[in-house]
C-alpha cells in the first residue's frame, strides 16, 4: 500500500510541475506592460490571475502544512504581492512542489479555504488550476498555448465525469457549450468542458 501511495504521490507531483511549467512559460512571455490586460477567465486582467494564482499555492502550502482555515483565508481570497509580484509567483510555486512532496499519504484531510480535502483531491484541484490559468493567460495575450498533453489528460479524467452539473460550480463558467465534438483534440474539449470559449 505504502508502495502504491509513493506511486500516486510521485505521478501527481510530476504532474504538478509540468502544469507550473505550462503557466510559467505564458507568464515569462507576458510582459510587465501587458499586466491591466484581460485575460481568458472572465473578469481577470493579469494582475488578477496571478493574484489568484500565487494566492492559491501560498494558501495550499500553508494547509498542507497544518495551517487552519482562518489563517489561510487572507492569502487565498486577497493575497498582497510585495514590490517584486514575480519574484513572489517563483518563491510560491517552488514552495508549492516542496509542500507536496513532504506529504506522506495523498488521503491526509487539510483544512482548504474552499472545504476540507485530501490532499490527493486538493493535488488535483492545483494541476488543473495551473494547466487552464496558463491557457487563459496565454491566450488572453493572443498566443496560442499548448498544454502538457498528460497534464491535459489527467485534467480531463478528474473534470469531465462532473460535466453534466460542472457549469452550476461557479468556476468553469457555463460549463460545456456542446459545439465541440468528440472527435475534436483533447484540449480543446478541456477548453470548452470548463467554460472557456
Amino acid at each position: 500500500m505504502q508502495g502504491q501511495l509513493g506511486y500516486f504521490l510521485s505521478m501527481s507531483i510530476a504532474l504538478l510541475q509540468s502544469a507550473i511549467n505550462n503557466f510559467s512559460e505564458e507568464l515569462e512571455k507576458t510582459s510587465d506592460a501587458d499586466w491591466a490586460k484581460a485575460t481568458k477567465c472572465d473578469g481577470w486582467d493579469v494582475t488578477a490571475l496571478l493574484r489568484h494564482i500565487v494566492g492559491g499555492a501560498v494558501s495550499c502550502n500553508m494547509a498542507l502544512r497544518g495551517a487552519k482555515r482562518d489563517e489561510l483565508s487572507p492569502f487565498f481570497h486577497n493575497y498582497e504581492f510585495s514590490a517584486d509580484p514575480r519574484a513572489d509567483y517563483a518563491a510560491a510555486v517552488a514552495d508549492h512542489v516542496k509542500a507536496f512532496e513532504a506529504i506522506a499519504d495523498p488521503s491526509t484531510v487539510v483544512e482548504h479555504p474552499m472545504m476540507d480535502m485530501p490532499v490527493g483531491q486538493l493535488m488535483m484541484f492545483r494541476i488543473c488550476d495551473f494547466a487552464l490559468h496558463a491557457w487563459d493567460l496565454g491566450v488572453g495575450m493572443g498566443r496560442e498555448v499548448v498544454l502538457d498533453p498528460a497534464v491535459v489528460e489527467f485534467a480531463w479524467n478528474s473534470l469531465s465525469p462532473m460535466a453534466p452539473m460542472i457549469g452550476n460550480l461557479g468556476m468553469f463558467g457555463e460549463g460545456p457549450s456542446g459545439n465541440v465534438p468528440e472527435s475534436a483534440d483533447l484540449q480543446a474539449r478541456l477548453i470548452d468542458l470548463t467554460g472557456r470559449r
